[in-house]
């Protein structure tokens, strides 16, 4: 299975990998089968509705309710989408040697790069994973961008521009609902500034499902998160004492919001 996310957030000079937390704010809740509700679903926001004041309650409603919700009619092709699912699944059919080309060396200190994680540890992460900047150019380094598939990086930068517009419009809507001018988040992220991460992950069939995770429990340091799933489950949330499957969700993107906004606006997210 393969699924891509984008970071979008302020850079504050940590290499930490986005989606990452300190051990501080990791959720110390060890039950990963779904416990939630049947009748309770992630909620869905629709953007192609021309009442843009509704839009924008519905996505702060969600974003304080859950921290998580999927939009559909984003603005994002589906044709673009299955390109950029194909560009991931071609990356990592390839031989090992040809993807350890773009690898993160051994004493980096930064995230960018590919990593594989395939152990049989209790606990332990069960993921290949490709990590690189995308945004500001100033910021990109394409050494860790793959030569192949030869249309990667074609897919990739016009997938970045799509999610760049994805996520300022979210982050207007944002703005607005928490009364700021419609500008506030984007500007106070850093503007053009701030940076986008990709990272596509491929979970590989696991011999041994109940003993590793995809991921564990976690929350993103960043501002928010763009997934692009498919159809094969995993992904989960924690609400309200609850573990939630994200049910997929046909041409939607998943959204979730991330700590940078949280802390900056907890009185308004924790009532």
């Amino acid at each position: 299975m393969v699924h891509t996310t984008t970071f979008h957030y302020l850079n504050q000079t940590s290499n930490r990998p986005p989606s990452a937390s300190s051990p501080s704010t990791i959720m110390e809740v060890k039950r990963y089968q779904p416990t939630s509700p049947p009748s309770e679903t992630i909620p869905i926001v629709d953007l192609s509705n021309p009442d843009e004041e509704l839009v924008s309650r519905a996505v702060v409603k969600a974003s304080q309710e859950w921290g998580v919700f999927h939009v559909v009619n984003h603005g994002i092709s589906m044709d673009l989408i299955r390109r950029l699912k194909e560009v991931g699944t071609q990356f990592f059919e390839l031989p090992e040697t040809e993807k350890k080309a773009v690898a993160k060396p051994d004493d980096s200190q930064d995230f960018e790069g590919y990593t594989r994680n395939l152990k049989y540890t209790e606990g332990e992460v069960w993921a290949d994973n490709l990590f690189h900047r995308i945004l500001p150019q100033s910021c990109i380094n394409y050494k860790y961008w793959p030569r192949n598939p030869p249309q990667y990086r074609e897919v990739i930068e016009e997938y970045t521009k799509e999610t760049k517009k994805l996520s300022e419009r979210l982050l207007g809507f944002l703005s607005e609902g928490l009364g700021l001018r419609h500008e506030a988040l984007k500007e106070g992220l850093g503007g053009e500034k701030s940076e986008y991460v990709l990272r596509i992950n491929n979970f590989p069939p696991n011999p041994q499902p109940d003993a590793t995770l995809g991921l564990p429990e976690h929350t993103d340091i960043v501002a928010l998160a763009l997934i692009v799933t498919n159809e094969v489950p995993g992904l989960q949330v924690f609400h309200e004492g609850h573990w939630f499957d994200v049910q997929y969700v046909p041409s939607s993107i998943t959204v979730t919001i991330g700590d940078q906004i949280l802390v900056c606006f907890c009185s308004f997210f924790f009532v």
